[in-house]
């Protein structure tokens, strides 16, 4: 699958929270963490679970930095 994003990450799924309608789930990218908030159908759909291999995408119009 080609995509228009430019920033990815491949990364393990370390952790999945389910909630109601939303998910949060947990990627190690080297030696970071990425929390991508998705709905939680879209959680079910890729089947996520800690050990998985995944690519963070990561697309926006914005990126601030502060210090």
């Amino acid at each position: 699958m080609k995509l228009s994003a430019r920033n990815q990450f491949s990364g393990v799924v370390t952790n999945t929270m389910l909630g109601t309608v939303m998910a949060e789930v947990t990627v190690k990218v080297e030696a970071s963490e990425v929390v991508a908030a998705i709905t939680r159908s879209s959680a079910e759909g890729l089947a996520l679970k800690p050990g998985d291999k995944v690519t963070v995408i990561i697309k926006a119009t914005e990126v601030m930095i502060a210090k």
